[in-house]
């Protein structure tokens, strides 16, 4: 008998190996995987253009910007990424509408053979689900997000027109290296030979790195921040307004940003520079698109947790910052508002650097500690410990619905509510709750 949608989503999630359940069990370093399952359903990933995105922190939030502004110019744009928030089809979507639930299901019923017999990862037959897909829609360009590391990851059996890697920082230490230059290594995978290379900011500690690959590659190598300087004119009417300033000419474009994190400021380098390289190279991208594809990408992509305000008063902002600089960026934004009290609803996974990522937190915050529902989740008694060890002001709560109902009732009109820790606490925020509210 058939399965349904939901039966083969849950077939996915159980029959094969998932990182964000299992964690190292379920990664299957190597590409020899993918390019076989690739090779037996005909190669779909060389039917369409690409831009291939890696990088530690930005690069979600970059990937869907390239995506909006390509979708603004009118092309038939495809977009991958990873995780999903709520609903597995957001990883793979075209022009801002998800995979077809027809077209997961039918797919994955055909391939049942070929799963048996090379046994891929789940991470692995998505990839190869969304290049199905994209081929035989086919997409004019595709932006693709790497999922973990570079050189090893699934997404990178695709020759793209240019590879863009964001921001490194420590994150998957256990797979990818201990320091900066060693993860940079990995990121530094995704560039091949004579394809150019933009590195969104300059630094001393990757520099060598990037440089030394792309030589090696004889791929161009370009980086955002010689190119841009981003001035900050401030947030105003649920846009963050910036003036980027080439720097070699007297050339100064406004952009209003849908995305108001600040470290959007360090993302936005390695889109122009992208979008850039994509014009010198004969793709149409008008200005009036780029300007378009960044203040609507919200709109366009649909994209979620990227220092979203779910409510003015109080005021609450989810992020899925997840990592030592992802966490540092965001209580540095926070640092800028002014509020009565500072409440974090907290939930992590169990393979971080949990007592290095606390430390980072404000100590006069008031902390409910909870957990996403999911094998990796870092219970949330033994979170509620962590924080009571290094003297915070802590409860804990069992699930984030719990968290947030908690703090409406004890908080008020003039604190800060943050809700994050895990890109998967994130997810289990009832959006619907927060909708058209202010």
């Amino acid at each position: 008998m058939r399965r349904t949608y939901e039966e083969t989503v849950n077939f996915l999630f159980t029959r094969l190996p998932v990182f964000q359940r299992d964690g190292a069990s379920a990664y299957k370093p190597g590409l020899d995987n993918i390019r076989s399952f690739c090779e037996a359903i005909g190669n779909p990933q060389n039917a369409f253009q690409s831009i291939h995105v890696g990088g530690t922190n930005g690069k979600g939030s970059t990937s869907h910007s390239i995506a909006s502004i390509l979708q603004e110019e009118g092309y038939k744009t495809g977009l991958y990424t990873s995780p999903h928030l709520i609903d597995f089809r957001e990883r793979i979507q075209i022009n801002g509408i998800m995979i077809p639930k027809e077209f997961v299901v039918t797919t994955v019923e055909n391939w049942l053979p070929l799963i048996d017999s090379i046994e891929p990862s789940f991470f692995e037959l998505t990839v190869a689900l969304c290049f199905s897909f994209f081929a035989k829609q086919k997409v004019e360009f595709a932006v693709i997000e790497v999922g973990m590391g570079g050189e090893l990851d699934s997404t990178n059996i695709i020759t793209p027109l240019v590879s863009l890697i964001t921001n490194i920082g420590l994150d998957h230490q256990k797979f990818l290296g201990n320091t900066i230059p060693e993860i940079a290594g990995q990121k530094a995978g995704i560039i091949k030979n004579r394809v150019p290379i933009i590195i969104s900011e300059r630094h001393p500690e990757t520099q060598e790195v990037f440089e030394k690959k792309s030589t090696e590659q004889s791929a161009a190598i370009s980086f955002g921040s010689d190119r841009y300087s981003i001035k900050d004119l401030g947030v105003q009417n649920g846009t963050r307004n910036v003036l980027a300033i080439e720097s070699d000419s007297t050339n100064e474009q406004p952009y209003s940003l849908a995305l108001l994190g600040d470290y959007q400021l360090k993302n936005l380098k390695g889109i122009l520079a992208t979008i850039h390289h994509l014009r010198n190279s004969g793709v149409i991208i008008s200005e009036s698109s780029l300007k378009a594809g960044l203040s609507n990408v919200i709109l366009n992509t649909g994209l979620k947790g990227r220092w979203q305000i779910l409510r003015e008063k109080p005021f609450i902002v989810c992020d899925t910052g997840h990592n030592e600089d992802g966490i540092r960026e965001v209580m540095n934004q926070i640092k800028t508002n002014s509020y009565k009290q500072l409440w974090l609803i907290w939930g992590m996974v169990n393979d971080k650097d949990h007592g290095k990522i606390i430390s980072l937190l404000p100590k006069n915050a008031h902390i409910i500690a909870t957990q996403p529902h999911l094998e990796r989740a870092l219970p949330s008694n033994e979170l509620f410990r962590m924080f009571e060890a290094q003297n915070f002001k802590v409860v804990e709560k069992k699930s984030v619905d719990e968290a947030i109902e908690y703090v409406l009732k004890v908080c008020g009109i003039q604190d800060f509510i943050f809700i994050g820790g895990s890109t998967f606490t994130v997810a289990e925020i009832p959006f619907q709750k927060f909708e058209f509210i202010d």
